[in-house]
């Protein structure tokens, strides 16, 4: 049922873009940073807490925890994986894509203990700017190859040092 609502939004939010001249703002949303850093690499990892999702970048990770179903559609999209059944993303994606749009790049913020995303779509001459979840986000972005961009803020305040790996590449 959830997941009907969810498609159903999501579905009404794309035709009202498609059909109106009308922004689509983060109304109340965190404020983009000014000093980006872009990440890396993205990784999806299973903790005893759940699905987290890692942004790294400048031998930092960000962890942002998801829900399984946004861990598996974003690690489909890593791997190049098509699932048996199309995710919200994969629709979204099929759908930006059939009506000529693209997800150019996603910013992520941190405003109050919550991730935000602003995620930022191109329809030909149009470009518009959502909120968003920012697992969301961060999935079509993905889904896109489309940058995914921090603020250096973020990245020192949130990040955690990654451990060098045991191994070591030949």
């Amino acid at each position: 049922m959830y997941m009907c609502r969810h498609l159903l939004c999501v579905g009404a939010l794309l035709l009202g873009v498609l059909v109106s001249d009308e922004p689509v703002g983060a109304e109340g949303a965190a404020t983009a940073p000014t000093d980006l850093v872009t990440i890396a690499e993205v990784k999806v990892r299973v903790t005893d807490h759940g699905p987290v999702v890692l942004l790294q970048a400048e031998g930092k990770a960000i962890p942002i925890f998801v829900d399984l179903t946004v861990a598996l559609s974003i690690q489909a999209a890593l791997i190049g994986d098509k699932l048996d059944r199309p995710m919200s993303h994969d629709l979204m994606s099929q759908i930006l894509r059939t009506y000529g749009g693209k997800v150019t790049q996603t910013v992520i913020t941190l405003k109050g203990g919550t991730y935000y995303g602003a995620l930022t779509v191109a329809f030909r001459d149009d470009v518009k700017v959502f909120d968003s979840r920012s697992s969301d986000s961060i999935a079509l972005a993905v889904h896109f190859k489309a940058p995914i961009l921090v603020g250096r803020d973020l990245l020192n305040s949130a990040g955690r040092v990654l451990e060098k790996s045991k191994t070591e590449d030949l």
